[in-house]
């Protein structure tokens, strides 16, 4: 079986020779190439055409984030960010990096791990991601300067009814996972900032990134984004936010109150989209749109098949424009999808139900 062929691009030669070591020692990985800074890691990547990248947010010459802007447009690679947590402007860069297309964000290490734990979540996490194949992603074409005009308060003007009409539809629930975080960006650019329908949202994130990510996603987006707290009321038509379920801990709408529970994972998976899509099976049935998203393993399947089952709208997104097609296609095999959509047609989806009086089938 051929070895996973590794670049690491990071600037600090102490950090880069652990990541090496660590990658070297297994048979099953060979480390092919090192860069410093950006610059050298464009071109190892262009001439060697590794099977992964390990990619650091800070390096001179060309940023983590403008390296994987290019990468990504012109020579798409799996690209796992290593990145550091504690620093939060360099966690913001992250998650634009996995806006831009990166993979995969793992934490560099701090000193206090468990004996190995660091070293083999890293084999694992390359492991993983050398699976996934990605996309040409057009946005890395832009400059990061040319993205950031594109404001995401400039969302489209589409014709919302106002709040208390008679829509069906009184929430959309969205799951996510590799690869998410492009994903939700886009829906969300997608939408008006008057939307009128609340939007619950499980993306799988690691605990360290995702303390801050749903302040990052509100900067990106024309509707608030914030992070459920426990015991507050379900938000309702009219109130246009976004609710995102916290790290490790499960998001739940209960007699019409969100909860936070830290219940078992599901899937190996806590928050798990399937606990929240299908206690709003019970909770809202038919007045539910939900959407799954890109993203690896099964975790949401059998929840939008609850809410398609109690009348609610479903959408899988379509394998062409999922980084993973994992999740969806679980989805799709158990019959829970009403639709399957690319990316591009999902927020439209969205802007549609939140005017029916009626589901539209496709």
């Amino acid at each position: 079986m051929a070895k996973i062929r590794v670049v690491v691009a990071e600037d600090s030669l102490t950090v880069r020779k652990r990541l090496v070591d660590v990658l070297s020692e297994d048979p099953g990985i060979e480390v092919i190439g090192e860069a410093a800074d950006g610059k050298r890691a464009i071109e190892l990547c262009t001439t060697l055409r590794p099977d992964v990248m390990t990619v650091d947010m800070n390096m001179p010459g060309m940023s983590g984030l403008a390296v994987t802007e290019y990468v990504m447009a012109y020579c798409p690679t799996p690209i796992l960010i290593v990145s550091a947590s504690t620093n939060r402007g360099e966690m913001y860069k992250t998650f634009e990096a996995l806006a831009a297309g990166a993979v995969d964000v793992l934490d560099k290490p701090v000193g206090n791990e468990e004996a190995n734990a660091w070293e083999r979540k890293l084999l694992s996490t390359i492991k993983l991601v050398a699976r996934i194949r990605v996309i040409t992603h057009p946005k890395g074409r832009l400059s990061l300067w040319a993205a950031r005009q594109e404001s995401p308060l400039a969302a489209p003007d589409l014709p919302i009814p106002a709040a208390g009409g008679a829509g069906r539809y009184e929430l959309v629930a969205l799951g996510a996972s590799t690869g998410g975080p492009s994903a939700l960006v886009d829906i969300l650019r997608g939408l008006p900032r008057d939307y009128p329908l609340p939007i619950l949202l499980v993306l799988h994130i690691g605990a360290p990134f995702g303390v801050g990510f749903a302040e990052w996603l509100d900067g990106q987006s024309p509707i608030h984004v914030m992070e459920a707290k426990d015991g507050e009321p379900l938000p309702r038509p009219g109130e246009a936010r976004v609710v995102m379920a916290p790290p490790d801990q499960h998001l739940v709408v209960r007699q019409g109150r969100l909860r936070l529970t830290t219940d078992p994972e599901r899937h190996s998976c806590r928050p798990s989209v399937d606990v929240l899509f299908e206690s709003l099976a019970v909770e809202l049935g038919r007045r539910v749109a939900a959407c799954l998203l890109t993203g690896m393993g099964r975790d949401g399947a059998s929840g939008l098949l609850a809410i398609r089952q109690a009348g609610g709208r479903t959408i899988a997104q379509d394998e062409a424009t999922s980084v993973v097609f994992g999740m969806p296609r679980e989805a799709i095999v158990l019959g829970a999808a009403d639709s399957i959509l690319p990316l591009d047609a999902i927020a439209p989806a969205l802007v549609a139900a939140a005017r029916a009086n009626a589901p539209e089938r496709t």
